[in-house]
């Protein structure tokens, strides 16, 4: 039994080369919705996102988290907006609670043709105090941590087909 949200979330697949090209402001809307209404934890909404489409800003995260990473290449593909997901680090559930935003960000994103990859390292960029400084910055206040990176954009080549399972992927007790 399938539908178009199981076709989606089978068929999705990360991106990582993008066009330079901006993602239609109707196609983000939709896509920040989807990551709105991901279930968290006693459905107290602990995460934030934080839309990045200032091509400098994005480049110093790059770099900054190519540094983190210790390449000398761009781990945000070129991608023209980067969504970072941030969670409340008071709540318990705070990585989960972020982590179905960053799944609902990207499943969104596929169903209506515009590519995405879960870019890694946002914990350590924001837990520094130039990640805390940068957060103060644009009005986020209170104890947050990095949970991810959601990079968006159209793609740049075409994308993978999804690869087998493995076999003992799921296993039954009866």
């Amino acid at each position: 039994m399938t539908n178009e949200v199981i076709k989606a979330m089978i068929e999705r697949r990360s991106c990582r080369k993008f066009k330079a090209e901006q993602i239609k402001d109707e196609e983000l809307q939709a896509i920040l919705e989807a990551g709105k209404y991901a279930a968290t934890g006693k459905g107290l909404q602990s995460p934030k996102m934080v839309v990045i489409q200032n091509p400098e800003v994005i480049a110093k995260l790059s770099k900054w988290n190519a540094d983190i990473m210790g390449v000398k290449s761009d781990p945000f593909y070129g991608a023209p907006t980067v969504i970072l997901v941030l969670a409340d680090a008071t709540r318990t559930t705070a990585v989960q609670d972020g982590s179905l935003v960053m799944g609902n960000l990207m499943l969104a994103a596929h169903s209506i043709g515009v590519a995405s990859c879960w870019i890694n390292r946002a914990k350590e960029e924001f837990a520094t105090e130039e990640g805390k400084a940068l957060l103060k910055q644009w009005g986020i206040e209170g104890d947050y941590i990095g949970v991810g990176h959601c990079v968006l954009g159209y793609p740049a080549v075409d994308l993978p087909k999804p690869a087998p399972r493995k076999d003992d992927y799921v296993v039954f007790v009866k």
